[in-house]
């Protein structure tokens, strides 16, 4: 019989003792019961402080499904609904313009950016690159806000919307999926249809009723001796990270940026009560947050054939679609890890990891805090000591 429990164990050890991470700590539940807690490795190597269960790290794209459930909650609420324009929300994207194949035109008046394509990641929207005008105009974006950290005027999450929607987008909405900054301008409209700063919003209606008392966008003086710094690994030496990707604050002070994409700081307990309220059909602890029907709705794949040919790029994501900020599994045969068919979730740059897998009934969770790390080789090792 495999003691999975020394098996997962092992595997985080050495993870360690090769320098692949710094440190992590990895929990298992299954129907929303804890199987597997373990940690390993340092939350600070400079300092000598362990990786633990409180410690606490950016999640970076690992806030995405926080983001969509946000959205879902105003779905639900019928005060904003998928097929509503952006611009109904956010002035400037109200007239876009597509830059693509070096051609500047108009966004199709029939056809503008809906909310669904901020959901799916099929807006036309991006992150910082070089290869054409709306991903140089969004690094330039991006490193204007990071400039604005030392002074008294930051960049809001609803400037950083306004100023985006003047940008040109990649492609038309619709045409294409491409990852990017559509869960950003998501956090805008929510802020805007709810009348309410986009973190007060995700405090009231998730993370107080979801008694996520570490999470948020900005980690309190008072726990920054819990916060973990972010490595660069796989190096004879480990190298702390010190920078402000995505306009996250390395120093993890308030941000007038509450970047519904990026932005969250949070422990693996705060995370594993979110993931237990969606494997429930949205009840956590007696109280519904989201409907089940709510549920079953942001868990389904949502991309068309031809926006599916986009991911195909992601050669980690074989047999994956995306919905809703999220991977879900559509095609088990054509994945390179074990998994069931409707498994979701999402990772984030420095490592964080999340998956519900409704078939089973088991949710993981990882914690790490490796440079451009996403799902990695440690984490598919581990998952599939679990799943297999």
């Amino acid at each position: 019989m495999r003691d999975k429990k020394k098996l997962l164990m092992d595997c985080m050890n050495k993870a360690v003792e090769d320098k692949e991470l710094a440190g992590l700590n990895y929990l298992v539940l299954e129907n929303g019961e804890e199987k597997f807690y373990a940690e390993a490795g340092y939350a600070n190597i400079e300092e000598n402080r362990k990786f633990q269960r409180d410690t606490i790290v950016r999640l970076y794209s690992q806030s995405k499904p926080i983001t969509a459930a946000a959205a879902m909650l105003l779905i639900q609420d019928g005060i904003i609904e998928p097929y509503e324009p952006v611009g109904n929300y956010i002035d400037s994207f109200k007239k876009q313009d597509i830059v693509e194949g070096g051609v500047r035109r108009p966004v199709r008046e029939d056809r503008p950016m809906f909310i669904k394509d901020l959901l799916d990641m099929t807006s036309g929207l991006v992150y910082p690159f070089t290869d054409s005008p709306a991903e140089i105009g969004t690094g330039d974006l991006y490193n204007e806000m990071i400039d604005r950290f030392s002074g008294d005027n930051m960049m809001s999450t609803m400037e950083f919307a306004e100023r985006l929607g003047t940008l040109p987008l990649n492609f038309q909405p619709g045409e294409h999926f491409r990852y990017g900054t559509s869960a950003d301008v998501l956090g805008a409209v929510i802020e805007k249809a709810s009348g309410m700063k986009f973190g007060d919003f995700l405090k009231e209606r998730l993370f107080d009723p979801l008694n996520m008392k570490d999470t948020g966008f900005f980690v309190p003086e008072e726990k920054l001796s819990r916060y973990a710094t972010a490595y660069h690994c796989g190096e004879e030496t480990l190298r702390p990270y010190s920078g402000n990707n995505l306009g996250i604050r390395d120093d993890a002070k308030k941000n007038a940026f509450e970047s519904g994409g990026a932005g969250l700081f949070s422990t693996i307990d705060d995370y594993a009560n979110f993931a237990r309220m969606l494997m429930n059909g949205g009840t956590f602890e007696g109280k519904e947050i989201l409907t089940e029907r709510t549920v079953k709705f942001m868990t389904s794949p949502q991309l068309t054939d031809a926006q599916q040919q986009d991911m195909f790029s992601w050669q980690t994501l074989g047999g994956f679609s995306y919905g809703n900020l999220m991977r879900i599994m559509k095609n088990p045969a054509k994945s390179g890890t074990m998994v069931g068919e409707g498994e979701y979730g999402w990772d984030g740059w420095l490592g964080p990891y999340f998956c519900n897998d409704p078939e089973s009934g088991r949710t993981v969770l990882m914690l790490t805090q490796r440079v451009d790390y996403g799902t990695g080789t440690v984490t598919r090792k581990l998952r599939n000591i679990v799943f297999s």
